[in-house]
């Protein structure tokens, strides 16, 4: 039986692209819906391009959780993949996929993490304390921003002289090459 996998992006939608193309070929996983929080966000024309449904749920109010709700009842979801998505999971959701909600983070938490603290945020932060090392968090979602279980950590130097851009391709290097191998390893052996 296929596993059905929602991803929620909130951004450019490279991570949930190079996701999809991953599993390409893998009869036991299957991608139906991305879910965005921003109705302008670059994700949805990735989505289009690649044959995959996608919506935008304004989460302005606490009812659009209960929306997204019983899209992921009716679409039949398994487990959901958070893949640049900003907003907190309410209790609804996680209740609805308890362990079975994953998150990459751009760095090796518990460090530079919570809310807040995403993408370039998260490189200059890194930069600006010296840090010689970075990395990215695989981990499950709970009801606090990037206090999960950690799922697994990859780590890449920083030189002296490499700026909060140098880092981010850093690690977003270690994002397409680890995260959808990650994302198979932890489905197969749940």
């Amino acid at each position: 039986m296929k596993k059905r996998i929602a991803i929620f992006a909130s951004g450019a939608g490279s991570n949930a692209e190079n996701i999809i193309r991953y599993f390409a070929d893998n009869q036991e996983f299957e991608f139906p819906i991305i879910i965005s929080s921003k109705e302008n966000a670059y994700v949805h024309q990735r989505a289009k391009k690649l044959g995959v449904k996608s919506f935008t749920l304004e989460f302005k109010e606490y009812l659009d959780w209960e929306v997204l709700h019983d899209i992921l009842i009716w679409q039949q979801i398994d487990y959901v993949i958070l893949a640049g998505f900003l907003l907190k999971i309410p209790p609804l959701i996680l209740e609805l996929f308890p362990q079975k909600i994953i998150n990459i983070h751009p760095a090796l938490l518990p460090k530079f993490g919570g809310k807040g603290m995403y993408g370039s945020r998260v490189h200059r932060a890194v930069c600006a304390a010296g840090e010689t090392e970075t990395g990215i968090t695989i981990h499950y979602v709970t009801e606090n921003y990037d206090e999960g279980n950690i799922i697994f950590q990859a780590k890449c130097r920083i030189a002296p002289d490499d700026t909060p851009e140098i880092v981010a391709q850093k690690v977003h290097a270690l994002e397409y090459e680890w995260f959808p191998k990650i994302i198979e390893q932890t489905i197969n052996n749940s």
